[in-house]
């Protein structure tokens, strides 16, 4: 079949595309197998004006990959160039035929003389500019199994007869890395050169499509002109016709062998909506949502440390519609799954609103998960008006009733009401939510930014409001309803803490990755402990190698759920190590005012490293100390809690004057309870406005302005040119 393209527009083509459903080619290509068997691979690379710098470079690469199916080594397989030479791209004609001649006469560079095994990978366009049947021919009469691999846009016919039968099992495409390396493997295994594949892998056939580019003679039309004739000086019209030459595409039907093994995420091994990755045909990790991660198949890894009576007042109104109604279901059975054991000590209920209120679920009735994520799913979206005003003067009188008395239930259990709404009130909410709260109701908001001064009204704290922002970052507060519910019996301690913190992260080679991973999953662990806000505890976050990098500064992240995200995103970097260089990066340009460092707050810098180079960290470490701030170093990575421990006891003394809230090398001068600034050339309570006649030589100042009044006259400048400063 052909097909014809304007060769002015820009194509984006397969060049070869399997009839495979998506998840089977996915695992083609994700197969990581390798052959070990003693043999001898040369690699003949075409290096023609007609494959071209770009394709040739590829090639090269493209080696690298085959080779990763390969278990090179000297008693297994060895492998050269047929041309060492030409390892850089030289031009010149296809000349494939004298290239085999050449291999016919010299044999492999190195080999073992025919005793093991010969494999000859023949990277080219399939264009040669000679003849390439015969001393194909030949090749394989000595036993030689050739491959031939098609670069750019490959003359498919050409390449069949360069390989060896069947030519489907032994021609391949180097423009898909991983499906070639895979029919690599899949041929050597079916001609039993590699042991057979595991016993779950199994080689399958599939058929798939190349196509070839070629330039074809297209006629366009007619034309009139004139022709001549035998008689002399006669000339007659006619019709002439009109061609040009275009790009064709011809598709050449094969068939294509490839190894197939199951996919450890078959199984669905990540539970509570963990998604599944594959490490190889055997190995998986689950990347798993906030509140999960106990252990490898995302089991729950929060608990409420708190006992409770909870009620979720759900809005269930026409302003949130059914999509937010099934959004906050979803949350709520995220959340408790995420939250309840089975040694629980929480009574939670679920009572739903929009113009009327009901309460389906009473706080107290379901002892186990299972029945309560049962009732849950049972609720129905109602519509209606959004009274919010309404609801909690309801569930204040109505939603706690007394449980009946058991030995095992204490009846004077905080109560705690979360408000779940995405719409604003249609009723009065401030006089509702104050009986609430005078009844002994701990409320806690939860609703998009536009709901914030509405939240705060019904809570009557900003720090019992939690705001979100799409339907996944309410899956990633979590973390902080759970501190929030328990917040009303620990407000003291080291979430309350007014704390500067910032966490320095050994990044380098000498840890290594998987060393750093557990470094940032302890610094995550050890965040998540504290109340992030503009009023209580900043962090920041530096990571290095022989360099240090500033990751998020301390004022960036106002709650917990973003700078968990932002720790996740901590690099990796390599390289060598210099703590020197990350303390000296965050006395100048992290525990800085300018940076967000609060004065008189708290500071508290933890490096985790390997204990590496740390000749140089001794004098920076100094520094930081005489400005106040308390350094740990940690060696090995302790328990978050033990960390806080210390963090929580070794307080120093606030000082106004630390870090210099000075600006402009503005001297800071501390008085009873306050400090003030002395500034030079500058102005301001922080020598933020430059002023040179505060300098101290008002003369110099005067005689630079009649030098600079003088040079302004002589060049003509525009009248009113020069800024008045005095």
């Amino acid at each position: 079949m052909v097909y014809l393209f304007d060769p002015t527009v820009l194509l984006v083509v397969d060049i070869q595309e399997i009839h495979a459903d998506q998840e089977k080619i996915v695992k083609i290509s994700a197969a990581a197998m390798q052959c070990s068997a003693s043999v001898d691979v040369l690699f003949l690379l075409d290096g023609s004006y007609s494959i071209g710098k770009g394709s040739f470079e590829r090639s090269k690469h493209f080696m690298g990959k085959l080779c990763d199916a390969l278990d090179i080594r000297p008693d297994r397989v060895s492998f050269d160039f047929a041309f060492p030479m030409l390892s850089s791209f030289r031009g010149g004609s296809t000349e494939t035929g004298l290239a085999l001649k050449y291999i016919l006469r010299k044999g492999f560079p190195g080999g073992r003389n025919s005793t093991v095994p010969e494999i000859l990978i023949i990277l080219s366009d399939g264009k040669s500019q000679g003849n390439t049947e015969i001393p194909a021919t030949q090749l394989k009469e000595r036993r030689i199994m050739v491959f031939a691999v098609g670069i750019k846009f490959p003359r498919w016919e050409e390449l069949q007869a360069l390989a060896s039968d069947p030519a489907e099992q032994h021609v391949l495409f180097a423009g898909d890395a991983a499906d070639a390396a895979n029919g690599f493997y899949s041929t050597l295994t079916r001609s039993a050169v590699c042991s057979a594949p595991a016993p779950d892998c199994k080689i399958e056939s599939y058929p798939c499509e190349r196509k070839t580019l070629e330039t074809v003679k297209d006629l366009s039309g007619n034309f009139a002109c004139w022709r001549g004739s035998k008689q002399q000086s006669a000339v007659h019209g006619s019709l002439c016709p009109f061609y040009r030459w275009k790009k064709v595409f011809i598709k050449h039907p094969s068939r294509r062998f490839r190894t197939v093994c199951p996919d450890p995420c078959d199984s669905q091994p990540c539970q509570n909506g963990g998604t599944c990755v594959s490490e190889g045909l055997v190995k998986f990790y689950c990347l798993c949502p906030v509140g999960y991660g106990a252990d490898v198949h995302c089991g729950p890894k929060l608990s409420l440390e708190c006992s409770v009576d909870l009620l979720f007042l759900m809005d269930s109104s026409a302003g949130i519609a059914l999509e937010g109604f099934l959004r906050f279901k979803a949350f709520l059975k995220r959340f408790l799954q995420a939250v309840m054991g089975q040694e629980s000590p929480m009574n939670v209920g679920v009572a739903q609103y929009d113009t009327d209120v009901k309460i389906p679920i009473e706080v107290g009735q379901h002892k186990d998960v299972f029945g309560l994520m049962k009732s849950i799913e049972a609720l129905n979206f109602s519509g209606g008006e959004t009274q919010t005003g309404r609801a909690l003067w309801y569930i204040a009188q109505h939603g706690f009733r007394s449980i009946p008395a058991l030995a095992d239930v204490q009846d004077d259990l905080p109560r705690v009401a979360v408000l779940l709404t995405d719409s604003k009130s249609q009723d009065p909410v401030v006089e509702a939510a104050k009986y609430a709260r005078d009844q002994g109701l701990f409320l806690i908001g939860i609703g998009r930014s536009f709901l914030r001064a509405e939240l705060t009204e019904v809570t009557g704290n900003p720090t019992q409001t939690i705001i979100y922002s799409s339907p996944q970052d309410l899956l990633n507060k979590i973390p902080e309803l759970q501190k929030r519910i328990c917040s009303m019996d620990s407000p003291e301690g080291c979430q309350a803490q007014s704390l500067d913190l910032v966490f320095v992260v050994d990044a380098s080679a000498g840890v290594g990755l998987e060393n750093f991973l557990l470094l940032r999953d302890f610094v995550r662990s050890g965040s998540s402990h504290f109340s992030i806000s503009r009023d209580v505890t900043q962090i920041g976050l530096v990571v290095y190698s022989s360099r240090a990098h500033t990751a998020f500064a301390l004022d960036t992240h106002t709650s917990n759920s973003s700078l968990l995200q932002a720790i996740n995103q901590l690099p990796f970097l390599g390289g060598s190590s210099s703590p020197g260089s990350a303390l000296l990066h965050i006395h100048g340009d992290v525990m800085t005012v300018h940076k967000g460092a609060r004065p008189g707050v708290n500071k508290v810098v933890v490096m985790l490293t390997n204990g590496g180079g740390m000749e140089d960290a001794a004098s920076p470490a100094r520094q930081l100390r005489n400005n106040g701030i308390l350094v740990f170093v940690v060696g090995s990575v302790p328990e978050p809690a033990v960390l806080l421990v210390f963090i929580a006891e070794a307080k120093s003394p606030a000082n106004l004057c630390k870090p210099n809230p000075c600006l402009n090398q503005g001297l800071c001068v501390l008085g009873p309870g306050s400090h003030r600034c002395e500034c030079h050339s500058w102005q301001g309570p922080h020598c933020a406005t430059y002023s040179p006649c505060s300098a101290p030589s008002r003369r110099a100042g005067t005689h630079f302005i009649r030098i600079f009044k003088a040079f302004s006259s002589l060049c003509m400048l525009p009248a009113g040119w020069l800024v008045q400063c005095c």
